[in-house]
């Protein structure tokens, strides 16, 4: 499977609008998760393995794999962290966070 990019063929788009590549690479397994625990800065790829009950380590390097080539997050000496880019995504899902938190409190009641 390639790494999704605008302009190119992507899932649901011959021409790879750069929503539906967006969502394409977004939408794979993992791959939010991972971008949400980069958001606050660098973690090392053990530490992403604990935090992300259940993901196997092919799967995270295949992922960190995908985000460095997108420019959406770059190795470092202390493990990953998100680009300028890549944390201008993780402030955008803060709005879906506070959602969710607002869907789950409304379904407890």
């Amino acid at each position: 499977m390639t790494t999704p990019r605008p302009g190119k063929p992507v899932r649901g788009s011959a021409t790879g609008r750069p929503i539906m590549a967006a969502m394409d690479l977004l939408g794979r397994r993992w791959a939010l998760r991972v971008i949400w625990e980069l958001r606050d800065g660098p973690v090392g790829a053990r530490a992403l393995l604990a935090r992300c009950e259940g993901l196997s380590s092919s799967v995270l390097y295949e992922r960190l794999g995908e985000l460095t080539s997108t420019g959406l997050a770059t190795a470092t000496d202390t493990g990953y962290q998100l680009t300028p880019l890549g944390a201008q995504l993780g402030r955008a899902l803060a709005p879906l966070d506070a959602w969710a938190n607002e869907w789950a409190a409304t379904i407890r009641d």
